[in-house]
């Protein structure tokens, strides 16, 4: 390292002159070199912000469009959170009488939720503020901690409209999305105000833009509060499209439309779910439909290239053989593999399943194989294959 000067006499005129000159000439031959013409020039910061002849950005990472890896991403879904009194008098006793804990109740399941990218529930219900007002059927409003422990499981988002959407009216849904919120769940299918009904409900799952829909039959007699239509979501195929085609506009690469059909306790899904289906899956803008509200596990198809999922059944609820179908007790965590096509587009190239149970009397859902529960693992693979053999192309995992 050199010292540092410390003379303060001033050069000779020639020095100057001499110094001069030289910086000059090097200064050419850098502006030459930044500019020149060769292909091999290097762009300063603001030349390379600039988007290339293409229309990308120099630096934008490559698709399959163009050369690049594909991108491709994973789903998992599940049914029902359907929180009847005994599973939230089993929640307060989790929580040793002072607060409501779903945690134990979630454990064996938390490992394929939290394991996929993008995790999808229902939340069936209205969450009540402060558990002050706690009510089941037919009016319900459950506990708020299951907000937290969805979160817990690694859900990253919820479909929020069902029948029962409306059954605390519009403060309920209000409540509902706070508790959501603050637990960090998205959601779709209800909304607190007309402007946050039309933000497009996109999520960003592993650099895709996923956009989520949701839509339930009907409010069980409820009506829809005057000069609130952005409450609730309710099921109609020309509004469907036309929310698809949106939120395809707004950037969505691949949509998932959750779907409150079909007729309860009935494993076969019902003419208007089938023709629903066709339609909506022979848009471009619809990928995939996850249904939910029968409370049994219904068939799953492939229509084309694209999948619905006619019935998850219920996933955490008080329902059994003793008050409904044996069935109820029955559930699947869906598993889609969603991979990016040559074309840009994005398609979900494959369907898997696990079969759970909701165990009596500490309501635990557990996945179940053969061996573990033959009875439920049996109704589930039947019920799931029940169109035949060559509409469904997945398998169960266990």
């Amino acid at each position: 390292m050199r010292p540092p000067r410390t003379s303060t006499a001033r050069p000779a005129l020639w020095t100057v002159v001499l110094a001069s000159a030289i910086t000059v000439a090097l200064l050419a031959a850098y502006v030459v070199w930044r500019v020149g013409d060769d292909g091999g020039s290097t762009r300063d910061a603001t030349a390379s912000s600039e988007a290339a002849p293409d229309g990308k950005a120099p630096d934008a990472e490559p698709t399959a469009t163009d050369g690049g890896p594909s991108r491709s991403f994973t789903i998992a879904a599940t049914g029902d959170f359907l929180i009847h009194s005994p599973v939230w008098n089993q929640a307060l006793s989790n929580g040793g009488g002072v607060g409501y804990d779903f945690g134990p109740m979630l454990e064996a399941v938390t490992p394929e939720i939290s394991a996929a990218d993008l995790a999808i529930c229902h939340v069936e219900t209205p969450l009540s503020a402060d558990n002050s007002d706690l009510s089941g059927y037919p009016l319900f409003n459950a506990p708020f901690e299951l907000a937290g422990a969805i979160s817990a499981a690694g859900y990253d988002a919820c479909s929020t409209v069902s029948n029962h959407s409306l059954d605390q009216g519009a403060e309920g849904i209000e409540t509902t999305l706070g508790h959501l919120d603050a637990a960090g769940i998205e959601h779709a299918g209800t909304a607190r105000s007309a402007e946050e009904a039309a933000e497009p409900n996109l999520y960003d799952v592993e650099g895709v833009q996923v956009g989520h829909l949701a839509y339930a039959y009907g409010f069980n007699g409820i009506p829809i509060p005057a000069g609130m239509p952005w409450l609730v979501n309710e099921i109609d195929a020309d509004r469907i499209l036309a929310d698809a085609g949106t939120l395809r506009e707004a950037g969505s690469e691949f949509t998932v439309v959750s779907l409150q059909w079909g007729q309860e306790d009935l494993r076969d899904p019902t003419p208007e779910q089938r023709a629903l289906a066709q339609q909506l899956l022979g848009s471009d803008d619809i990928d995939l439909i996850i249904g939910h509200h029968v409370h049994v596990v219904q068939p799953m198809e492939k229509i084309d290239d694209k999948y619905v999922i006619y019935g998850v059944g219920n996933f955490l609820s008080n329902q059994s053989e003793a008050c409904c179908p044996a069935g109820s007790q029955d559930g699947v965590i869906v598993h889609v593999e969603v991979e990016e096509q040559p074309d840009g587009s994005f398609l979900a190239t494959s369907v898997t399943y696990t079969p759970t149970f909701v165990e009596r009397p500490d309501y635990r859902i557990v996945p179940v194989s053969a061996a573990s529960n033959p009875a439920s693992y049996a109704r589930t693979l039947e019920a799931v294959t029940l169109l035949g053999p060559y509409k469904f192309d997945g398998s169960p995992t266990l």
